[in-house]
């Protein structure tokens, strides 16, 4: 058997093209060998533009390749479950892009039909393996400072392109499911645990009625995390990290550059501006590469995921519980059935 993993790629979207196809051919465990779009000029386009060998004018096609093993899922987010599903059941292992879901019913289903199926389902937290999360995450293990009591983050951009998809409603856009599921996400990572009640404010546009600002407090048993999200606010990302001891800051969290160094710091506290803060750089690397790597060793070893779907369902149960408290002006609880 080839070491290397044959991927097919449904749809051409940007990320898909211009990030994550490029960084998957780069890696030592992947390989793109198909890509489908509905309109089979546009895969084949694409197909020759990156080297690919297949093209496809639909997503069926693609599925019904005994040559592909697994697939990866950069569709429209209402689109995610539908078609991973397909996949799978087409005996495909799936890595889908973030949002898995739009709501927890949809994750549990997706979940099942991993189960009855047998393949590996994965949501696409490549943030998860980028190595300056692992150090920060190795830090908080051992304790370098202190018990952590208090996550602060961000992360917006400003696009008021209208017929983005981000911006449309029913494709599951807006603030919070685009971006914010990455705070919600790195906020359980952190602090190990699940949230037993979250708060929330919601601004909506008007025109697009998708949130276009969105703040939260979750609270979790050993403490607290704060996060807004923005859709029209000016591009910024940031994590902070508080312990007892020490605080650690994660300067590009989520869009980790794959052409130059990113870099974390670690502060003891002793002069409040940070200007003593420990300065760690991490060398270049392409979180996209080592994100398709590790779901491929996977299929071929046997060994778990680093994202386990059952982990994206309980995300999805805080990103519920945020828009209803945004509605209901009350704490909510994060409620999972049937996990």
């Amino acid at each position: 058997m080839n070491k290397k993993v044959e991927w097919g790629v449904l749809g051409v979207a940007h990320i898909a093209v211009k990030k994550v196809i490029p960084a998957m051919q780069r890696g030592e465990w992947s390989q793109v060998l198909a890509i489908a779009s509905r309109d089979l000029s546009k895969a084949q386009r694409a197909a020759e533009q990156l080297g690919i060998r297949k093209a496809y004018g639909s997503y069926e096609e693609l599925l019904a390749d005994p040559e592909v093993e697994a697939i990866y899922i950069p569709l429209p987010n209402h689109l995610h479950v539908p078609w991973s599903i397909r996949a799978a059941e087409a005996g495909k292992h799936v890595l889908c892009e973030k949002p898995v879901s739009l709501t927890v019913e949809e994750a549990i289903s997706l979940l099942k039909t991993r189960d009855r199926t047998g393949v590996k389902i994965e949501e696409a937290f490549m943030i998860r393996t980028h190595p300056q999360w692992r150090r920060a995450l190795d830090f908080i293990k051992e304790g370098r400072i202190g018990p952590v009591r208090s996550v602060m983050g961000y992360f917006n951009y400003y696009n008021r392109d209208l017929k983005n998809i981000r911006n449309i409603l029913a494709y599951g856009g807006g603030a919070l499911m685009d971006i914010g599921c990455y705070l919600v996400y790195t906020s359980r990572l952190i602090f190990g645990e699940e949230p037993a009640r979250v708060s929330a404010l919601i601004e909506v546009d008007p025109e697009t009625r998708t949130d276009v600002i969105t703040s939260a407090i979750l609270h979790f048993p050993s403490g607290r995390s704060v996060f807004t999200c923005s859709t029209q606010l000016v591009p910024y990302q940031r994590v902070q990290i508080f312990g007892t001891t020490g605080r650690i800051e994660i300067e590009i969290p989520f869009n980790a550059p794959p052409d130059r160094p990113c870099r974390i710091f670690v502060d003891d506290g002793v002069d409040p501006s940070g200007r003593r803060a420990e300065i760690l750089e991490f060398e270049m690397c392409d979180q996209y590469t080592i994100q398709a790597d590790l779901f491929s060793r996977s299929i071929r070893e046997g060994t778990e995921l680093p994202v386990p779907l059952e982990g994206s369902v309980r995300n999805m149960a805080v990103i519920e519980a945020i828009f209803r408290s945004a509605k209901s002006d009350n704490w909510e609880t994060p409620s999972v059935v049937g996990l």
